[in-house]
C-alpha cells in the first residue's frame, strides 16, 4: 500500500462565497434563505480551517457592486450582517479568533460600523484563526483609496515619489500586515475573481468548484487543499507525478 503524504496547508485561503441565491432557488426558497444558510457555512468553515492548520481565512461577503441588487435583498443582507456580527463576536471569544473587516466602512450604516469597531477591538489580540470579512469591498476601490492616501501624504510632504514602492502601496491597502493568499476558492462553478483582492492575488493558486456555498463542507475544503498540493508553487505548474 502506498503511504499518503501529509498535506501542506496553505497559510492563507481566500474564498468567494458564491451560489447562495441559486442554491435557495433550487430548493424553492427565497434568496435570503440561501444567504442565511451561507452564513452558517462560514462559521463551520472557520472552525474546520483552523483545525486543519490554516492560519488566515478571508471571505468575500458583500462587494461594492452588491448595492445594485434589489433593495429588499440588500436590506435582508444588511439585517443578516447585523445578526452575524453579534454571532461572530461570541464565536471569536470561544475560538480565540482575530476578526478584521476589509472594505470601505464609510459606506455602511453607523450602527454596523460601531459593531465592526467593537468586534475588531475585542478580538485584536486573539491568537487563533485570523478571519477577514470583505464588506462593501471592491479590489479597484481598495486601490483607489490607497492611492488617495498616498497623495494626501505626498501633499503633506510625508512621502516622496522615490519612496513609493510596491511594498509601500501594499501597506496602504486594507490587507496591510496580512500575507497574500496562497489559495483562492470560488464556489458554484463561476471562474472569475469579480474584483476581489486584485493586488493580493498576483501569485495565488485558483480553485473552482461546482458546489454552491451553502453546501460547502470540510470535505470540499480538503479537496481544494489537495488540488493546491498538486500545484508547483515555484513556477505555477502542475507537479510531475
Amino acid at each position: 500500500m502506498t503511504e499518503q503524504k501529509e498535506l501542506v496547508m496553505p497559510q492563507h485561503v481566500a474564498i468567494i462565497l458564491d451560489g447562495n441565491g441559486r442554491w435557495a432557488k433550487s430548493k424553492g426558497m427565497p434568496r435570503n434563505y440561501g444567504h442565511v444558510q451561507g452564513a452558517k457555512t462560514v462559521e463551520v468553515i472557520c472552525e474546520e480551517a483552523y483545525k486543519m492548520g490554516i492560519q488566515y481565512l478571508t471571505v468575500y461577503a458583500f462587494s461594492t457592486e452588491n448595492w445594485n441588487r434589489p433593495k429588499d435583498e440588500v436590506d435582508a443582507l444588511m439585517k443578516l450582517l447585523r445578526n452575524y456580527l453579534k454571532t461572530c463576536l461570541t464565536t471569536a471569544k470561544k475560538n480565540r479568533m482575530c476578526v478584521r473587516i476589509l472594505g470601505d466602512k464609510t459606506g455602511l450604516d453607523e450602527d454596523i460600523r460601531k459593531r465592526i469597531d467593537e468586534l475588531e477591538e475585542a478580538t485584536k489580540d486573539n491568537d487563533g484563526l485570523h478571519f477577514q470579512i470583505a464588506l462593501n469591498y471592491g479590489g479597484r476601490d481598495e486601490i483607489v483609496r490607497a492611492v488617495k492616501k498616498i497623495l494626501q501624504k505626498s501633499e503633506k510632504g510625508e512621502v516622496s515619489a522615490e519612496e513609493i514602492t510596491e511594498q509601500y502601496l501594499t501597506d496602504m491597502l486594507d490587507t496591510r500586515g496580512l500575507p497574500e493568499p496562497d489559495l483562492l476558492i470560488r464556489t458554484c462553478n463561476e471562474q472569475r475573481i469579480s474584483n476581489f483582492l486584485l493586488w493580493q492575488l498576483a501569485y495565488t493558486e485558483f480553485y473552482f468548484t461546482p458546489v454552491a456555498w451553502p453546501d460547502f463542507s470540510k470535505e470540499e475544503l480538503v479537496k481544494a487543499v489537495e488540488a493546491y498540493n498538486h500545484r508547483d508553487r515555484r513556477y505555477g505548474l502542475i507537479k510531475e507525478e
